[in-house]
């Protein structure tokens, strides 16, 4: 028969709290009394009794998610570190996805809030003031990440347009003289497209500042469709005298260019160069090995996770924002 919460203290001879601090990573504990209530608990079977915890505390132990895409790799990595980080403390995940539709994400944020999930994080396509006054009217704790819906909503995510940048300068100091921003989202009129427009936006700067150091021979252009952009691609390498390169919005753009060139005779890294956005973990198992700025989808999705659960605790401001920085991969395809 299983322990009670209460028995487990006894055996350790701690209080409960410090019994709940063990078992959920929250709180202040001291890592040897911490390893042995968690050693005596798996010894024992503890099992936690949830259901009882939230009638007295008024909490499901769920916290809703909202993404795109589980198919998208960094989302489906996103969600598995989200998880990881609920189940340390003790809770379940209820993943919804909008599928890039503005109401179908309202729909499912608003059925989130009737389970009575105790959080919600969110990878929104809505964005603006209205959004934010909406979000707050649902009376739930909310972290958003990735796309920015407006000031004064809790937000983690990366320095996009700095990466951006870096990506875009690493092209030009290996002596391309064609850059092409590679950005399928930007053919969206409607809709949150924040990070693809910070990364255009640092890739647009970074090649204005080179101009300005006397490069003025460098062409610079965007692709930015999402039906037919590799043919697009491969038609811009074809028409060029200078040597090019493509910096891609994200690793799958790069992905889909690279094998659409491979089928039409071209190597990267010899007949072109290419970069990257994310670091998805496929790209371990993919040759020539893709140059890409690293996104810490970890990182963000563990910070997204500590944020939620200050906000639930009373912890943290409304309006707080987490930036995390990012690098470059070497690869073999500049």
């Amino acid at each position: 028969m299983a322990i009670t919460a209460k028995e487990l203290a006894e055996m350790c001879g701690v209080s409960r709290m410090t019994v709940h601090r063990a078992l959920t990573d929250t709180g202040r504990i001291n890592p040897q009394t911490k390893e042995l209530i968690q050693a005596k608990a798996k010894e024992c079977g503890y099992r936690p009794d949830l259901l009882a915890r939230g009638l007295v505390k008024g909490q499901t132990f769920y916290i809703g998610v909202v993404v795109l895409d589980v198919n998208n790799r960094y989302f489906s990595q996103m969600l598995s570190a989200i998880s990881t980080e609920a189940r340390k403390r003790g809770y379940f995940v209820n993943i919804t996805l909008h599928e890039e539709n503005k109401e179908m994400e309202k729909e499912q944020l608003e059925r989130l809030v009737d389970y009575h999930v105790d959080g919600i994080i969110l990878s929104s396509v809505n964005q603006g003031k209205a959004y934010r006054d909406f979000l707050r009217s649902l009376d739930t704790p909310i972290v958003t990440i990735g796309n920015k819906i407006s000031d004064g909503i809790p937000f983690v995510s990366i320095k996009e347009k700095e990466a951006a940048g870096e990506a875009a300068e690493t092209i030009l100091k290996k002596g391309y003289k064609k850059i092409v921003f590679v950005c399928p989202p930007l053919e969206q009129t409607e809709g949150n497209t924040y990070v693809h427009r910070q990364r255009l936006e640092g890739f647009t700067e970074a090649v204005e500042r080179w101009k300005h150091t006397g490069n003025k021979t460098v062409e610079s252009l965007v692709i930015g469709v999402r039906e037919g952009f590799v043919d697009r691609a491969f038609e811009e390498l074809q028409i060029s005298e200078k040597r090019t390169a493509f910096f891609c919005s994200g690793d799958v753009f790069a992905l889909d260019i690279m094998k659409y060139m491979t089928g039409k005779g071209k190597r990267a890294g010899a007949d072109y160069g290419i970069v990257g956005f994310d670091g998805i973990d496929i790209l371990d198992y993919v040759t020539p090995r893709l140059y890409t700025i690293y996104n810490p989808v970890e990182p963000v999705a563990k910070e997204a996770v500590k944020l939620l659960f200050r906000l639930m605790n009373g912890e943290a401001a409304g309006d707080e924002t987490v930036i995390l920085d990012c690098k470059m991969m070497a690869g073999d395809t500049l």
